[in-house]
């Protein structure tokens, strides 16, 4: 990869003996530089996404254990040939309709976003870095051609990137809080599909910063899956029992459809990111 001005390093004459304390590497690593770890994990996205000209992104939350239709047939195959755990092979079947309609959503998306007329990079895809929805969401960007972003989380079972991130964009953060950060600042729009306990996470911290005005920008959500939300979770019960508003439901646009959901985010983002542009947290 040709040397980006973002990295650039000032060359500086060694001396024996002596360490500067930005390349102490046990004093970086210690709990008295973790201010200093946090700081970098906002600055240097900042500078990569600065060096690429992203102002905004369309971010994909979603399971990570979801596979590709093929790959799904396969495994039933395969489970159905050599006595496999076939129930569970048809589960994963049923649940790979998500993973391509990610990866067709934002495929679409994408080749929506290259023919604006607006300057800067508007509008990329943007996920969590992994398998599954992430995977599908970062393909269909990267096959309609348009660089996307991957956040990648390091964790105690280290989480592998999907290989179709754009690899300038693809970042590695220590601190949940940093990374989900980067997820909100730049985002204008946000694609929730089926998940477990990380996507309910990203759910509800989006909800409650909308609900509570801590966004300053509008920050249309798609919840994608009516039967899968329906049973997962039960929103109009909090209703019922008063603990949100029947209009905080408003929130969100449920949908089953690829088309729908285009059509809303597309005319969503017209109308507000680019008809006023601007909004940060």
């Amino acid at each position: 990869m040709p040397a980006r001005s973002y990295r650039k390093k000032r060359v500086r004459p060694k001396r024996a003996g002596r360490v500067l304390a930005y390349e102490d590497a046990s004093f970086l690593d210690a709990p008295g530089a973790r201010p200093i770890r946090i700081l970098a994990e906002y600055l240097e996205p900042k500078a990569r996404f600065e060096e690429f000209d992203v102002e905004d992104t369309v971010v994909f939350f979603g399971s990570a254990r979801l596979i590709p239709r093929d790959e799904a047939e396969k495994r039933l195959k395969v489970a159905r040939a050599k006595g496999g755990d076939v129930k569970a092979a048809r589960r994963a079947l049923a649940m790979s309709r998500y993973y391509e309609d990610a990866r067709a959503l934002a495929r679409r998306l994408t080749e929506w976003s290259k023919r604006l007329k607006t300057g800067g990079r508007r509008f990329i895809v943007c996920t969590g870095g992994g398998p599954g929805i992430m995977e599908a969401a970062n393909r269909g960007a990267s096959e309609a051609k348009g660089i996307n972003a991957g956040l990648n989380v390091e964790l105690p079972h280290e989480q592998a990137d999907n290989p179709y991130i754009t690899r300038e964009l693809n970042f590695e953060f220590h601190y949940f809080f940093m990374r989900k950060f980067w997820f909100v600042y730049l985002a204008k729009a946000i694609v929730i599909f089926p998940g477990g306990f990380g996507t309910l996470d990203e759910l509800f911290e989006i909800l409650t910063l909308v609900q509570t005005r801590k966004l300053t920008k509008a920050m249309p959500i798609v919840l994608y899956g009516n039967d899968f939300w329906s049973e997962a979770v039960n929103l109009e019960a909090l209703v019922e029992r008063g603990t949100i508003d029947a209009e905080d439901l408003n929130l969100l646009f449920r949908t089953d459809s690829v088309d729908d959901a285009f059509e809303y985010l597309t005319r969503e983002l017209k109308t507000r990111a680019l008809a006023l542009p601007g909004g940060r947290l």
